[in-house]
């Protein structure tokens, strides 16, 4: 069992009190919760659980650290807004931990993270084996981001890239004129290459097979840039007239071979979509030099336990404890010389910190594995781990759904570390679904009870047995339910869809069989093997097959590096049960859009239907103002002033950044001449400013525009605003707009629809509600496949793929395959006793 909760202190004198909190949807909160223990704040998505513990509680926190630092430092800080709140007392020093992956570097892992790579790199410099002649090698010698630890070749990165003719020009039978060198820009600077070429007198026409060896090479991988005068249009022997009379050229071209134009651009342009492109041209290989391990060739001589520095932090953590355990157990007296005492100091360090990070049940990692390949669960527990070791004391911890992503095995290994972080002497204050979680709090603040503007208002504040009386709390009835069952029989298959030879991340030659016209569960332990099936391998094998483009994952929101070339996919092949299907959908919670301008309406194409509405008025025909006058993403009738965001950001230099109303439009987005159209008295900025209910009411006579919103309010969308930005949504409320999306189209059968954790960051009542719009999907013939944690969920499904039995090299295996009662009974299986709590 996990360790208790500590009791609450009757001082109270020992809470924190909170007066007045306005931030988002909060109507003027009061509320006071008790230190040193664990409090949940609960309650429906977008209810202002996040609101209250993040965006005030942890706010005024940092604000108030920062005070105490000089304004220069406080300009390195990722600052928060100041919280809309009249008092905060009792209030200690707060560390949050949220489900983000920090910054966007492509060098950062697991082990910079945990700085368990810092305590590696100490390791091998002063206890590693070196060969004869070789110096001792300082610890930043070891680490591929430093000059003297990066390997020469590829500067650290394991990889090098570059391109080959067969990148540069696909098709060999195409002239220059036709486009031969694909990897040339398109449009005007392609064609002004092509006019450098016939200056020269290089035959643009003839086909790139046919022209001479040394001409191709020079075309394609010169480093020297010629300037030549440029006549549009004209022949090489036109040109040469031309020359010759005398005459004016249009202007003096510069060539760039077809290698140089890539690499350049690869590196060095702004535009994502560019790098991209030029990233298609480029293959990517392990470095001939080091082979793939980054670092120099003197570090990778240096052996500790007979492996490099490379090959160790390749090792699961799990496997790294069991090499680093027998060292750090020496003996002390055991060979007492500088090395042993440093091996030992510094093995016993490591393995302390990777038992933590073990019990958070992450033992399947590898230090070397890339933060942007990590759930936003495991990122949280990383970083959690790293908390517990530090031993603080008097911290208040705020966490974002620290249960996300974890299987209910894993979630009591959570409840036990959380219990550790209490004992010390510290709060925390966790915003939480999770129901075993919310029993095992001390202190239940229950947000609601609805979301957005029915939301807001603290329907119990008080020990867990307390909220069993608040009718208004949509948390009690699931919280204190008197049976947890879920009654669903199992529908019948209507064929099957068959994958073998499938190798990705632990899977290793896998065969799965999915149920189609069926809501299939793929459920197992954090790190064994689910997401690397559902999202990856189903995903992409099926998508070739149907000749969709793949899914990419989005590893990092906002990344601003180039893509890796040559990116790897999931090898496997279809076996048998295509033919049942027509089309893939991937359904994820990424955000729907990055900018402030992406909302609810643009997704979903509901305000295109809205713009030909009020392009049909009398008015906009009178002033022949088309749809686009209503788009603040068009010039023709947005605001000038604020380019049609609505608000300007104020920069105030040592604080945090403000954004206030524009002072133009006050908001409005659009010119006043574009708002004195109006529809049923409403301007187009009123409709943007309406929630879903209220759009629906108004909208309810507009057949495509009623059925839009009537889904979303189903969904449990009807608090967000139309034109709310895509910045300010949940992910679990940006899934539930794509599935809407989704619904709206009314396709009959013959979808692949796949979901990876789709009940992440949502209440019960919310996922009730994901459940029945996903089984409407399977009763119109499509198939449903997730992957989950949710019990409830998957009790309510038709079938169930249990992979396992362990995590990372322990997993990949498919343990338990059957209806959800049939995979409760399964020995072997990790989830089948939590699985049995909820089938009837």
């Amino acid at each position: 069992m996990p360790p208790s909760i500590p009791p609450i202190s009757p001082d109270r004198r020992n809470f924190v009190r909170v007066r007045g909190a306005r931030e988002h949807n909060l109507r003027d909160v009061e509320i006071d919760v008790p230190r040193d223990t664990m409090v949940v704040f609960t309650g429906v998505s977008g209810s202002g659980k996040s609101s209250l513990a993040f965006g005030t509680l942890y706010a005024e926190a940092q604000r108030r650290y920062l005070e105490s630092v000089s304004p220069y430092a406080r300009r390195l800080f990722q600052q928060m807004p100041v919280p809309d709140v009249d008092i905060v007392d009792g209030l200690p020093p707060a560390i949050a931990l949220q489900q983000q992956r920090g910054g966007s570097s492509g060098r950062s892992s697991v082990g910079s993270i945990t700085t368990l790579s810092n305590l590696m790199r100490m390791l091998y410099s002063r206890a590693g084996t070196y060969p004869s002649g070789l110096a001792r090698l300082e610890a930043e010698s070891f680490s591929p981001n430093t000059p003297m630890g990066a390997c020469p070749r590829c500067h650290g990165l394991g990889r090098v890239h570059d391109v080959t003719q067969a990148t540069l020009v696909p098709d060999d039978g195409l002239s220059i004129r036709d486009r031969a060198v694909a990897a040339w820009p398109t449009a005007w600077q392609g064609q002004n290459l092509r006019d450098i070429l016939i200056t020269m007198g290089i035959d643009v026409d003839c086909p790139w097979r046919d022209l001479p060896r040394k001409t191709r090479d020079w075309i394609l991988f010169t480093d020297e840039t010629p300037t030549v005068p440029v006549y549009p249009g004209l022949t090489h022997a036109q040109v040469q007239a031309a020359i010759a009379r005398g005459v004016e050229p249009a202007y003096q071209g510069t060539f760039t071979g077809a290698r140089r134009y890539v690499t350049q651009t690869f590196a060095n342009s702004q535009s994502a979509n560019m790098r991209a492109r030029a990233a298609s041209f480029m293959i990517s290989t392990d470095c001939p030099l080091c082979h793939g391990q980054r670092l120099n060739p003197d570090a990778l001589r240096v052996t500790f336990a007979g492996m490099n520095i490379a090959a160790m932090g390749a090792l699961p953590l799990g496997r790294i404890r069991g090499v680093l355990a027998g060292v750090a157990d020496m003996a002390a007296g055991t060979g007492d010389d500088a090395i042993a005492i440093a091996a030992r100091r510094i093995a016993a360090d490591m393995v302390a910190r990777i038992d933590v990070l073990m019990q958070l049940g992450l033992g399947y990692l590898q230090m070397e594995r890339g933060v942007q390949t990590l759930s936003p669960g495991e990122y949280q527990r990383l970083r959690l781990g790293t908390q517990i070791h530090s031993s603080l004391f008097g911290v208040v911890y705020v966490l974002d759904e620290p249960s996300s992503g974890l299987h209910p095995a894993d979630t009591q290994a959570l409840l036990g570390a959380l219990g550790r972080l209490c004992a010390a002497g510290n709060s925390l204050f966790l915003v939480e679904h999770n129901l075993d979680v919310i029993r095992h709090a001390a202190w239940i603040v229950d947000v609601g009870p609805e979301a957005g503007e029915r939301g807001g208002e603290i329907l119990y504040c008080g020990p867990p047995e307390g909220l069993r009386d608040v009718a208004a709390s949509r948390t009690r009835e699931y919280l204190f339910a008197t049976s947890q069952a879920v009654t669903h029989t199992p529908r019948t298959p209507q064929g099957w869809l068959r994958l073998a030879d499938i190798h990705w991340n632990n899977l290793d030659g896998l065969e799965a069989a999915f149920p189609l016209g069926a809501f299939t569960s793929v459920t197992g332990i954090s790190g064994s093997g689910k997401s690397s099936l559902v999202s990856h391998a189903l995903t992409g094998i099926v998508a070739r097959a149907l000749g969709q483009a793949l899914p990419v994952a989005d590893d990092d929101d906002g990344d601003t590096q180039a893509p890796t070339p040559e990116i790897r996919h999931p090898e496997g092949r279809i076996a048998s049960g295509l033919e049942g299907i027509g089309r893939l959908v991937v359904i994820d919670q990424k955000p729907i859009g990055r900018t402030p301008r992406s909302n609810l309406a643009t997704y979903t194409g509901l305000f295109d239907i809205v713009r030909r509405l009020y392009a049909r008025t009398d008015l906009a025909r009178a002033r022949r103002y088309d749809a686009g006058w209503f788009s603040f993403n068009l010039a023709k009738g947005r605001c000038p002033h604020c380019q049609g965001a609505g608000s300007v950001m104020v920069e105030l230099l040592f604080l945090p950044s403000v954004y206030a109303p524009c002072p133009t439009c006050h908001g409005a987005r659009y010119w006043p001449e574009v708002l004195e159209v109006t529809y049923r008295d409403r301007s187009i900025a009123d409709v943007l400013a309406m929630n879903v209910d209220q759009a629906l009411a108004f909208l309810s006579d507009v057949p495509n525009a009623a059925t839009c919103l009537s889904i979303l309010q189903r969904s449990g969308l009807g608090h967000l605003r139309l034109g709310q930005p895509a910045t300010e949504l949940s992910g679990g409320e940006a899934q539930r707009i794509k599935l809407a999306t989704e619904l709206q189209k009314q396709r009959r059968g013959h979808t692949l629809y796949v979901l990876d954790e789709p009940t992440t960051g949502l209440h019960p009542s919310d996922v009730d509600r994901l459940s029945a719009h996903l089984h409407e999907l399977v009763d119109q013939g499509n198939t449903v496949i997730v992957a989950e944690h949710d019990m409830r969920m998957v009790a309510g499904g038709d079938w169930v793929i249990d992979m396992g039995p362990g995590a990372g090299e322990e997993g990949g295996t498919i343990v338990a395959a059957g209806t959800p009662q049939a995979v409760a009974q399964a020995t072997g299986s990790a989830t089948a006793p939590f699985l049995a709590r909820y089938v009837g």
